[in-house]
C-alpha cells in the first residue's frame, strides 16, 4: 500500500513561524520572551542540542541567555544560578540541559526549577497538569507526537493507540496525551508479555523503545500510522530509528522516518512552551 512520509522538518518549521509571529506580537506589547539554557560540561550530544535550540530561538524571535559551566560545577552552585533565574523576571523560560555530570542530581535540579518557568514540562507540578487534565506544560517530544499526528490529519479519537516505551520524559507523557484525544491506549515496556500481538492490534504505534530498528513489519498492522521517536546510528554509522522503516512502511498509512521525524519536533514544541510561558506564568 502507498504510505504517507509524516514531515517533521516541515511541520517544525510551520509551527516555528507560527512562534515567530506570537513573540512579534508580545514585543509590539512590550514583552521580550527570553530562555535560559544552562549546559553543565562539554558532552557532545548536548552541546549540538544547545547550539540547535539557540538557533531556534533566533529564527523565533526568542531571546536566549547561555551559562555554559565548567564539569567539574556542584550541584550548590548550579542551584544557586536556578535560584537567580527563577527570581528574574525577564526571564521566561529555563532549560537545564540534560544528563548532568555525575555528582549533581538530576531530580533536585528539574524539582528546583520554577514550574512556570519549566518549559521542558519535567517538573512533577507539570507532570502532575498532565496526569489530571490542568494547564500546564508537556514535555517536547510528546507534545510534538501529537501536533505530527493532528497536523498529518491523523485521527486519534476512537484509535487503538500503543506506545512502546515508559519514560517520564516520552512515553508516560505520550500515553496521557493521547488518552486526552479520546485513543484508547496500551503502553508497552521491556516486560510486556506477546509484544507483537498487542503492537499489532494498534492503529496507531509510538516507538520509544531506545533499540535500533526493534520494531519490524511483524508488528505492525496494516495501515497503521507509526511515529518513530528512536534515534540511533548503526553499524555504517547512518542515523536509524527504533523502526526498521523499509520492511515497516509498505504496511503503513503514514509512517516518520529518521531523522526528519520526530527530531525537529521536539525544539519546536520548546519554542512553543517559551511562547506559552507568558500566559502560563499568571495562571499557575
Amino acid at each position: 500500500m502507498s504510505y504517507q512520509i509524516i514531515d517533521g522538518k516541515a511541520i517544525s518549521k510551520q509551527i516555528k513561524e507560527e512562534c515567530r509571529v506570537k513573540a512579534e506580537q508580545y514585543r509590539e506589547r512590550g514583552i521580550l520572551i527570553t530562555l535560559a539554557v544552562v549546559q553543565v560540561g562539554q558532552d557532545p550530544a548536548s552541546s549540538v542540542y544547545v547550539r540547535n535550540k539557540k538557533r531556534a530561538c533566533e529564527e523565533c524571535g526568542i531571546k536566549s541567555l547561555s551559562y555554559e559551566l565548567p564539569e567539574e560545577t556542584t550541584e550548590e552552585e548550579l542551584l544557586s544560578l536556578i535560584g537567580k533565574l527563577n527570581a528574574d523576571s525577564a526571564v521566561n523560560g529555563i532549560l537545564v540541559q540534560l544528563p548532568l555530570p555525575g555528582q549533581i542530581d538530576e531530580n533536585r535540579v528539574i524539582q528546583a526549577i520554577d514550574a512556570r518557568k519549566d518549559v521542558d514540562g519535567f517538573h512533577p507540578m507539570n507532570a502532575g497538569a498532565l496526569c489530571t487534565g490542568q494547564r500546564g506544560f508537556v514535555s517536547c517530544t510528546p507534545a510534538g507526537i501529537i501536533e505530527l499526528l493532528k497536523r498529518s490529519n491523523i485521527e486519534i479519537a476512537g484509535k487503538e493507540c500503543v506506545v512502546i516505551g515508559r519514560s517520564n520524559i516520552v512515553g508516560k507523557p505520550a500515553a496521557l496525551l493521547l488518552l486526552a484525544e479520546n485513543g484508547t491506549v496500551t503502553v508497552c515496556h521491556s516486560r510486556t508479555k506477546n509484544l507483537k500481538e498487542v503492537v499489532s492490534r494498534a492503529d496507531i504505534v509510538v516507538a520509544a523503545v531506545g533499540k535500533p530498528k526493534f520494531i519490524t513489519a511483524d508488528h505492525i498492522k496494516e495501515g497503521a500510522a507509526v511515529i518513530d521517536v528512536g534515534i540511533h546510528r548503526n553499524e555504517n554509522g547512518k542515523l536509524c530509528g527504533d523502526v526498521d522503516f523499509d520492511s515497516v512502511a509498505p504496511k503503513c498509512s503514514a509512517i516518520t522516518p529518521v531523522p526528519g521525524g520526530v527530531g525537529p519536533m521536539t525544539i519546536a514544541m520548546l519554542m512553543s512552551n517559551c511562547i506559552a510561558s507568558v500566559d502560563l506564568s499568571e495562571s499557575l
